[in-house]
């Protein structure tokens, strides 16, 4: 049980990350970016073809992968903010189920639909605990998790940029009426989480399933994630990407209800979901 718990670690930190990204972005662009594994999932793609078919070391091939998966990311951010700066919440978020579903088809026409041949950028154990063996990869991505979203943090409340972004998640039209060039900042907010989401799943990758279908589905875990903390806190982000992670470790070692991880995401969603509308509910009920 131990062992599985640990070995789900490394889905929960790579769910953390991505959900900490997802958390980033409602809060600064008002945006629920469902292309947000989509974007790091091509640009994976291209730096595995980069390395197969161009002879390419694999350093170099992930950093343009990694590179390219956050100019993609800044792309859908400039339609974003040149056409629907004045958008609902949820009509930007719509827009990016667009890009997500042709990240996919396009991955299926240029690499094909099997999973590719990932190189490890790290890979084997790291250290010993309680006699279970703790790999690198949980190692990094439970840190890169915590790490990201401790900058963020620091980056928001103690920097000019960051006071910025806060301005501008706000009250846009009164920061942009005292001179914050608002499209140059949305776009780097895009372009700076999809180059962490494009980190995380190179680093993961090797190591799961890595057909474009279940790299760009990553983004349902990372949402149960971030919905724990409502979109908006990166604590409570982190721990529920990591909660998801040690429970789908958990019942994957359990043969009786294996079956159920496919389904923790959506579990996940449907019982916070009813929580924070219990109020709602339990009056309706009266």
């Amino acid at each position: 049980m131990i062992e599985g718990a640990i070995a789900g670690l490394a889905a929960g930190g790579l769910y953390a990350v991505l959900g900490v990204c997802l958390t980033l972005m409602s809060r600064l662009v008002r945006v629920v970016n469902f292309s947000q594994a989509a974007t790091g999932m091509f640009g994976g793609f291209c730096a595995v073809w980069l390395v197969t078919s161009a002879g390419m070391p694999v350093w170099l091939a992930a950093t343009l992968g990694v590179v390219l998966g956050g100019l993609l990311s800044a792309a859908i951010g400039w339609i974003a903010a040149t056409w629907l700066s004045e958008a609902s919440t949820t009509t930007r978020s719509a827009m990016t189920v667009g890009p997500l579903l042709l990240l996919i088809s396009l991955s299926f026409i240029l690499f094909g639909n099997k999973p590719q041949p990932f190189a490890p950028l790290i890979g084997g154990p790291a250290f010993t605990l309680g006699g279970v063996v703790v790999s690198q990869v949980t190692v990094a991505t439970v840190v890169m998790a915590i790490v990201v979203a401790v900058g963020a943090r620091l980056v928001l409340t103690r920097t000019r940029i960051g006071t910025q972004l806060r301005a501008l998640s706000e009250r846009p039209t009164t920061a942009e009426l005292l001179g914050i060039r608002s499209r140059p900042l949305s776009i780097a907010v895009w372009f700076v989480t999809g180059v962490i989401s494009a980190i995380v799943i190179v680093i993961v990758a090797p190591s799961q399933s890595n057909d474009a279908t279940s790299l760009s589905m990553l983004i349902i875990p990372a949402a149960a994630a971030s919905l724990l903390g409502g979109f908006s806190r990166l604590d409570l982000t982190v721990v529920g990407g990591l909660a998801l992670g040690l429970l789908g470790g958990l019942v994957a070692q359990i043969d009786q209800v294996a079956l159920v991880r496919n389904f923790l995401p959506f579990l996940f969603i449907v019982v916070l979901l009813l929580w924070t509308q219990r109020k709602e509910v339990w009056d309706a009920a009266r």
